[in-house]
């Protein structure tokens, strides 16, 4: 997964800020307070702490802080385009002054699995979700800003899987969610498969076979076979493989990690078959990515 842009957005009592249409979609996380999300075509969506929206690419929405429950029916339209300034990497999005009613962290991204699985491309409505504090991915999306603060080396490739981490954690939500929006995504309209797939994706360094992941989807392994290569678009092996090597290249990419032991962590048992598998992805050595990361 690679992230476009991460932004922190504060909206003040009687304020609303405008977003316009951005050609991703974006995690929009209510970190306190309350207020309403709307997007253009669909209905408003309440905004209470640790209320988590996912807004689908090229959608036009607005944050509304809470002032509109007390009565203030003319809110002051901020336009977010024009007041965003970039600061450490950061994008600072302030509508009104003083203390914000509504704080959001909001991350703008690319979620790719392997070279074929894209989880959100299909995404037409808004997906909901109210998380608790015990979830703690408000936790994971600070880390995220502040790994960009650091600006340290590697510090993007940190950010990229924190963000990956809350996708991760939305998919295992839908396994156990009676909620309409599980069914939008093509991988999820065949429960089984996708508990395999979270399996993989939440370790791809871990002794996955076809056996076990069948195992894990609970069925047999030619029902297995063919229907994730019916739902996926490829074997499960090559999606693993896939998975496997995006790890690999954002260990790689932080220059901290030496590559034998990239090489175990990714779940190789030699550094010349891991090498092999990451030349078929990225078309170089895992040393030559080093270098032209750096």
């Amino acid at each position: 997964m690679s992230f476009v842009a991460l932004a922190e957005c504060l909206v003040s009592e009687g304020y609303c800020l405008e977003m316009g249409s951005i050609n991703a979609p974006g995690i929009h996380y209510n970190i306190r307070g309350s207020g309403r999300l709307v997007i253009k075509g669909s209905p408003p969506i309440e905004l209470k702490p640790h209320t988590l929206v996912i807004v689908p690419p090229n959608a036009p929405f607005r944050i509304e802080a809470d002032g509109f429950h007390r009565g203030m029916q003319n809110l002051r339209t901020v336009d977010g385009l024009l007041v965003a300034v970039s600061k450490d990497s950061i994008l600072h999005i302030v509508a009104g002054e003083g203390d914000p009613e509504v704080m959001l962290i909001c991350g703008y991204f690319d979620a790719c699995y392997g070279s074929a699985v894209n989880l959100f491309g299909t995404l037409t409505t808004p997906i909901v979700e109210q998380f608790s504090e015990v979830d703690r991915l408000d936790t994971m999306l600070k880390s995220a800003i502040g790994e960009l603060v650091t600006q340290e080396v590697g510090s993007g490739a940190m950010s990229s899987a924190l963000l990956k981490l809350v996708i991760v954690n939305i998919l295992r939500r839908s396994l156990h969610s009676n909620n309409v929006w599980v069914e939008r995504f093509s991988l999820l309209r065949d429960p089984q498969i996708a508990r395999a797939f979270a399996e993989m994706a939440s370790n791809p360094g871990a002794p996955h076979t076809v056996n076990s992941l069948a195992q894990s989807a609970y069925l047999g392994r030619s029902a297995f076979m063919a229907r994730f290569t019916d739902v996926v678009g490829q074997p499960p092996m090559n999606v693993l493989r896939d998975l496997r090597m995006r790890q690999a290249a954002e260990q790689l990419q932080t220059g901290q990690v030496p590559i034998e032991q990239v090489v175990r962590n990714t779940g190789y048992e030699s550094r010349s078959s891991f090498a092999r598998a990451f030349r078929k992805v990225f078309g170089m050595d895992p040393s030559e990515y080093r270098s032209s990361t750096a």
